[in-house]
């Protein structure tokens, strides 16, 4: 009978990867889009005369029927070429899409006036009343379109500024963009304004240079290059080349009063009041307190252009009206990076499905806070994972906590070349996305330009996440003045700070993303002057055994400097650097690899071999007084390859309609013994029984067993609906026993079921494998870690789905590191460390056992603590 089992098996599986292929290379394809090439006739200027033509393309939703729109923004130097693909993506996920060229930037007429209240502004007002009389636009009860506004760079800075004009747009989401354009272009890291900023001269003269058509470049500047977080496309290449006019020489094809003010700044280096007023009129920061719709800020880590702290200033303002505002800190920017193009599009569908239609299930936001970080190499690809470290609320720039770093070193004297040449890099402007290679990694401060100041080696890791500060003490030198010519100038210096990141004197130190913040200081001559200084935002782990150096350099390729030479003295007025950090930010364990997309087939295959191994093993004999005990675990050990317990003697018994709680430090042991419960791993000595039932691979009691352990893994093409009833299928299982309408009201996903896997965010994901989980009701639930990704209120609904799937006669396992929401949600715990069990049994028990000698009562996380403690 054995031996004609095995052939039916055999079959089943091969039968199941059969279908499994079928599915994925037959799945029907996104429905087609449409698009509809339009010139639309506006009307602007401040008197509401000027005539201009915006060339721009309409893409009815895919599926038909109304939908709201959403107004898709270029970058500067693109084109509505440029975010064509993002606008073909949201039609197939039922959205109305207009895109346009702005004026001045391809086929639309008009000047480029950097998005001015009284141009861009008025345009984009007029495209709104476009949009809400087509049919296919969704309308709310007073009569206004449903209408959100996305685009990157330029493109998000008239998603600000017209939100703050329109009241019809209901949701925004701007990317790598900014707040107040005048410090963007003229920091000053002191907090003293753009009057008295360094101004970037490099990034400016790639903003105004030649703004024209030619016959190899697109509209705009950057030679017909999209800025769009950190990516470089071609913009409009089949427009035929047009002769420019002596105008478009001269300024290309900005309005002159925009021309006349960068001549003016481009030759002093110094931005003049009527410079200051121009920019700041075509920034969100002149329309303070009047955005009150929900904002997605999307900002690039990797920008010298508009850094961290101009998403920072639009978060701050947008959320002191009380509208939603989430912010993530991506790998990408003006100087190139990865771009994460996937995610971003996730994250912005996820905003507009919550704030355009709606949607119950939709996402609520991601988390407040998102900030992508390094996660190695996939092992299977070799290319690099990105990890997205995710909190419940955003810090700003002063993280969580401060923490004071001390440095060495004495005063040191720099001097400035004459004529700031040659000259100290951090970043080369606009390289990275120029060459799409990422902005340059090694920094060059040039000999007897710089003075260094350094930690000693740290002791632990250090994440800096926002933006340090330091003091500085600056000296002239008898004779020596400053560098600018004029007075004024020759009482100040101008500086660059940098904090960099040293490994080890043998090895080159690294600037995180190539940012320094310039500063002017005021210095009599032959006296002193100081001022605390902000350093770049950034993220960055700082490894033990490394230090951090902040270095003070004269001059930076990007900047404009001063001509003349002069020496200084440099020394530090407080012997430290205070860097910000945050505990609240959470990162996985690790990415998403090649092959988690593959593991519901695999696993079909490898159930089926343990399956067999485990018949060939012989029969299991059940513990009949154990029959109606859920889990028994006795004296399980399991040590790694080189020879440390994981899992020490562990014992304790897990009884029926409890949620227990699984807690531990990071290395305690917790993951191992989930593994072993599952009998994906052998454990060295000791037993699991579930039900009486010893656990080895391929016992049938495991199919009483549902589980979530180390991350979901789905076919990306295939719906949310389609990978449940698959894996489903692959159980072998009679689909009446799924009780798939229990599984999906659990997960609460919405209209979003029916979406691709690849379209979810985490948080998605995770309720859709915890969805997955619980299908046919097992009567054991061991979920890892299961409120990663989820915000608080979906934390809540998650803990009140496991209290009441357990009050049904169930029971619970979970593993997590919020003990607070473990003390509200387990009715039991178990307590691990260093793989040795330290205590169990109810919560309240425990709770009750520690209350303080004055009689107040404990929390889980102090009782946790101190038996940690105590165990160390």
């Amino acid at each position: 009978m054995k031996l004609a089992r095995r052939p039916a098996t055999w079959v089943a599986v091969i039968t199941v990867l059969v279908i499994g292929v079928a599915a994925w290379s037959l799945w029907p394809s996104a429905p087609p889009v449409r698009v509809q090439d339009q010139k639309i006739a506006v009307l602007d200027g401040p008197g509401d005369d000027q005539h201009v033509t915006l060339d721009a393309s309409f893409f009815p939703p895919a599926g038909g029927g109304k939908a709201p729109a959403v107004l898709l923004a270029h970058g500067f130097g693109g084109s509505k070429q440029s975010v064509r693909d993002a606008a073909v993506r949201l039609a197939q996920e039922g959205y109305a899409v207009l895109t346009w060229s702005a004026r001045g930037f391809g086929r639309s007429t008009g000047q480029i006036a950097l998005n001015s209240p009284d141009y861009e502004v008025k345009d984009v007002r007029q495209l709104v009343d476009w949009v809400a009389r087509r049919p296919e636009v969704q309308l709310d009860a007073a009569g206004d379109p449903r209408v959100g506004i996305a685009g990157g760079s330029y493109g998000g800075a008239i998603a600000l500024m017209a939100a703050a004009y329109d009241g019809r747009i209901d949701a925004i989401v701007p990317q790598v963009t900014w707040y107040d354009l005048a410090d963007a272009l003229f920091p000053d890291a002191t907090g003293r304004g753009p009057d008295n900023g360094v101004f970037k001269r490099m990034w400016a003269g790639l903003f105004f240079s030649r703004g024209g058509p030619t016959p190899d470049a697109g509209a705009g500047g950057l030679g017909g290059l999209s800025r769009l977080g950190g990516t470089a496309t071609r913009a409009d290449r089949s427009d035929p080349p047009t002769p420019p006019t002596a105008q478009e020489v001269r300024c290309g094809r900005f309005l002159p009063e925009v021309c006349d003010m960068y001549q003016q700044v481009a030759q002093t280096g110094r931005a003049t009041p009527k410079a200051v007023e121009t920019l700041r009129r075509s920034s969100p920061i002149s329309v303070s307190g009047k955005i009150r719709i929900p904002t997605l800020l999307l900002q690039g880590r990797r920008d010298s252009l508009f850094p961290l702290g101009q998403a920072d200033a639009n978060a701050r303002a947008i959320a002191a009206t009380g509208a939603p505002v989430g912010v993530a800190w991506f790998d990408g920017g003006h100087d190139g990076g990865n771009g994460e193009v996937d995610w971003l599009h996730e994250r912005t569908l996820g905003w507009f499905d919550r704030y355009l239609k709606e949607s119950a299930g939709a996402e609520p936001a991601g988390s407040p806070f998102t900030v992508t970080r390094d996660g190695g190499r996939d092992p299977g690809t070799r290319r690099p994972v990105q990890l997205h470290a995710t909190a419940a609320g955003y810090p700003g720039l002063n993280g969580t906590a401060r923490t004071v770093v001390p440095l060495n070193g004495s005063d040191q004297q720099v001097a400035n070349p004459p004529g700031g040449s040659p000259a100290s890099i951090s970043a080369v402007p606009g390289f990275g996305g120029l060459t799409g290679a990422g902005n340059l990694s090694v920094a060059v401060d040039m000999p007897g330009q710089s003075a260094d100041f350094d930690s000693a080696p740290l002791t632990a890791p250090l994440q800096v996440t926002g933006s340090s500060t330091v003091k500085v003490r600056v000296r002239s030198e008898p004779g020596q003045g400053s560098a600018a010519g004029g007075e004024a100038s020759r009482r100040e210096a101008t500086l660059f700070a940098k904090l960099y990141d040293v490994a080890g004197d043998a090895q080159v130190p690294l600037l995180p993303e190539g940012l320094a913040a310039p500063v002017r200081i005021a210095v009599p001559e032959g006296g002193t002057g100081e001022a605390t200084v902000s350093l770049p935002a950034i993220d960055h782990r700082f490894d033990p055994g490394h230090r951090l150096r902040v270095t003070f350099t004269t001059t930076d390729l990007g900047y404009s400097t001063p001509a003349a030479p002069a020496v200084y003295t440099v020394g530090l007025a407080s012997p430290a650097v205070t860097v910000p950090t945050d505990a609240t930010l959470r990162t996985p364990s690790t990415g998403p690899a090649w092959w988690t997309w593959t593991l519901p087939l695999v696993s079909v295959v490898v159930a089926a071999a343990l399956l067999l191994a485990g018949r060939r093993r012989g029969r299991d004999e059940p513990d009949p007084e154990l029959e109606a005990v859920p889990l028994r675990i006795d004296g399980l050990t399991k040590a790694y390859r080189n020879g440390e317990l994981a899992v020490n003697d562990l014992s304790f018994t897990v009884g029926h309609g409890q949620v227990l709680g699984l807690l531990g430090p990071n290395g305690a042991g917790k993951t191992t013994t989930m593994r072993m419960l599952m009998g994906l791993i052998h454990p060295d000595a000791g037993e699991i029984r579930i039900f009486g039932h010893r656990v080895v691979p391929g016992a049938p009691v495991l199919s009483r067993l549902g589980s979530f352990v180390e991350g979901p893994g789905f076919l990306p093409h295939l719906t949310g609906r389609a990978n449940l009833e698959l894996y489903w299928k692959a159980t072998g299982r009679p689909a009446e026993d799924a009780h798939f309408a229990e599984a999906l009201e659990i997960a609460g996903l919405g209209t979003a079921l029916e979406r691709a896997v690849r379209t979810y965010s985490q948080g998605m994901r995770q309720r859709l494998a915890i969805a997955q989980a619980m299908l046919g009701l097992p009567d054991l639930l061991v979920l890892d870690e299961p409120t990663n990704g989820l915000d608080p209120p979906q934390i809540r609904e998650m803990r009140e789905v496991l209290i009441a799937y357990a009050a049904r006669g169930r029971t619970v396992i979970v593993s997590s590191h919020l003990l607070a929401e473990v003390e509200q949600t387990c009715s039991h715990v178990v307590v691990m460390h260093r793989g040795r069990l330290i205590s169990a049994g109810p919560v309240s028990d425990l709770l009750r056992s520690r209350t303080s000698g004055n009689g107040s009562g404990s929390r889980l996380e102090d009782v946790f603590l101190d038996l940690i403690g105590e165990n160390a």
